[in-house]
């Protein structure tokens, strides 16, 4: 085999595989689609991985699994005076979190708990409903933001296309919510952008762009897949919150 033939393979293979590399925003194979044409994201959803303990990088600790981190650039950039706040949460964490008072857990926070999720669209709007604590968000399309000020744990969604990616655009948070385990929080200034782009029919790339200009020196993302869940008669089951001191307080009942 000659040199020259070697090249022209190689040259051939260089441009069938850039010929086929997804558009930005538009999905790599076939996906379902709604009666409009829009990727349909119905189903149940999981995040797999271990950030809802800590977004960055961690080692292994108590009730905690290792894991590499899910934010761009590996470290979240804080000013200095919240990487102090943040360090201490860190330790007060077993009573501080607020999702150990069972308050409801915010955005994103909410998309990779270790729990699934279900989706349900139409054109007007996109809910998703949380296995965790009965939490529901509504997603409304191509509508702005109502005039504020307004604070919800959840905050306010408002949702567009971008080709076959969903962008949602969500403000009016309440800051009585963290990140994560690891004590990662934000003001009632947070602004998060999040993007679902669905990579095939049973997965979407998930990413949030985190704005806060009280707590981080510039606006910082995090990226993780979700996974479809395919078992037979998949559905969202109940997950009642307790409190953290629920074990301190609860008695079984007789038998």
């Amino acid at each position: 085999m000659t040199l020259r033939f070697i090249g022209y393979v190689m040259v051939v293979v260089a441009v069938v595989s850039l010929g086929t590399r997804p558009v930005a925003g538009q999905a790599s194979v076939s996906l379902p689609r709604t009666s409009e044409g829009r990727p349909d994201l119905s189903g149940v959803w999981q995040a797999v991985n271990t950030a809802a303990w800590n977004l960055e990088a961690h080692h292994a600790s108590k009730d905690a699994p290792a894991g590499l981190g899910v934010v761009d650039g590996g470290e979240i950039p804080y000013q200095p005076w919240a990487a102090a706040q943040r360090d201490e949460n860190f330790v007060n964490r077993e009573t501080a979190d607020p999702a150990g008072k069972c308050f409801l857990p915010g955005v994103p926070r909410t998309t990779y708990l270790p729990y699934p999720f279900q989706i349900l669209q139409n054109a007007e709007h996109v809910a998703i409903v949380y296995e965790y604590a009965h939490t529901v968000r509504r997603i409304f399309m191509d509508t702005p933001h109502p005039r504020g000020p307004i604070s919800w744990y959840m905050g306010d969604s408002r949702g567009h296309w971008e080709g076959d990616a969903l962008v949602v655009d969500v403000i009016y948070f309440t800051d009585q919510t963290w990140l994560d385990r690891a004590g990662n929080f934000h003001s009632d200034a947070l602004h998060v952008v999040e993007r679902y782009t669905p990579r095939g029919p049973d997965h979407i790339d998930y990413e949030a762009t985190i704005e806060d200009p009280n707590v981080f020196t510039r606006p910082w993302t995090i990226r993780m897949p979700l996974y479809r869940r395919l078992e037979e008669n998949v559905r969202i089951l109940e997950y009642e919150c307790y409190t953290f001191d629920f074990e301190q307080t609860w008695q079984r009942p007789p038998l």
